[in-house]
């Protein structure tokens, strides 16, 4: 990585996201002059390129980039799989964090403040799936399969879980744990799924041993989803696989007070990108009204990748300031400010 003078990529995304990037550049820019920001075209202006040429434009942008920040794309804009699978970007990262200001629907977030690791490459995104009558045919049913009447016409999913793939994002997770609270809570269907999510909480159990200082605690998914809501002061770091943690991190933002606040960054060996987890927000496409809280705090993380935790921290405190003051916040948080309001007066505060 070039210290002097990192390389940031900016991919705007598809519907809504590229306003929500455009008001946090104004910020941006101006705080971090050390940065180098590039900001490419938004999903709209590339799809006039041919499939190929737009993939291999966007590949060579994120390979000639420290790091990435990223919209959200709805199809239109590529590079997700570049960033994802090809970089093997393992570990997705979800900070769970009340902030004074934020409109949660419970009466006590307080102490709400964790971050749930979401494994970013197996599970049932493998992509592997097709016509159900395959499995008997193949023969890959067994005693404990209970196959439904109609498999003739009928679809499957497979769910895979490598020891490799969950090893790995075991290993990040319990040294993220050891740097925070020193406690890690796994999370699967264990009960119902041995083959996998079983295995899945036995091979993270096996490297939490590697960790005798970290404190160490399972629950199935279905309990897991009600703890989110009735005693998530007591999570620290909460480690998922893909599925999972897809779902139960949109609950959790839901418990500070939405997606519009949430932020994620998905990190693999060499490589990390930055995105909000509210997707393309079609809804609010060409409004101004998309929350950028959710890109800022996740160029928080941004930040703090690129050894820049200074900047990263007088951002959080200016995002703290605007919400305490309450006066420009967007409509999701029960404000009346635009898009570009919200990250002024960020940007005035700073």
């Amino acid at each position: 990585m070039d210290t002097e003078r990192p390389i940031v990529s900016v991919i705007p995304g598809d519907d809504a996201a590229p306003e929500a990037i455009d008001a946090s550049l104004l910020v941006l820019e101006q705080l971090a002059k050390e940065v180098d920001w590039r900001r490419i075209a938004p999903g709209t202006e590339l799809a006039s390129l041919s499939v190929q040429k737009r993939e291999d434009y966007i590949r060579s942008v994120i390979d000639g980039s420290d790091s990435v920040l990223f919209g959200a794309t709805n199809g239109t804009t590529p590079g997700v799989i570049h960033m994802r699978w090809n970089r093997k970007t393992f570990a997705n990262v979800r900070p769970i964090r009340w902030r004074p200001g934020f409109q949660s629907p419970l009466s006590n977030p307080e102490n709400i403040d964790y971050v749930i690791v979401r494994e970013n490459l197996e599970d049932m995104y493998v992509g592997v799936m097709g016509d159900a009558k395959l499995l008997v045919e193949h023969g890959l049913t067994s005693q404990r399969s209970r196959i439904p009447e109609g498999i003739q016409d009928a679809r499957f999913a497979a769910k895979i879980i490598t020891r490799k793939g969950t090893e790995r994002v075991a290993r990040f997770s319990c040294d993220l744990a050891m740097k925070r609270g020193k406690k890690l809570t796994v999370s699967a269907k264990t009960n119902m799924l041995p083959a996998t999510d079983r295995f899945f909480c036995q091979i993270v159990r096996e490297v939490a041993l590697n960790y005798p200082d970290l404190e160490y605690e399972e629950y199935i998914v279905d309990d897991m989803a009600s703890r989110l809501v009735q005693s998530p002061s007591e999570l620290d770091v909460l480690l998922l696989p893909n599925l999972y943690g897809d779902i139960l991190s949109d609950e959790a933002a839901a418990t500070i007070g939405g997606l519009g606040l949430a932020p994620s960054g998905c990190y693999g060996d060499d490589f990390a990108y930055f995105e909000s987890a509210h997707g393309t927000a079609p809804d609010l496409s060409g409004q101004n009204k998309i929350n950028p809280t959710a890109t800022l705090l996740s160029a928080v993380m941004l930040f703090e990748y690129l050894g820049l935790g200074q900047l990263g921290n007088r951002l959080s405190s200016a995002i703290d300031r605007v919400y305490q003051h309450g006066q420009w916040l967007t409509s999701d948080q029960g404000g009346r400010a635009t898009t570009h309001e919200f990250a002024q007066a960020v940007l005035d505060t700073l």
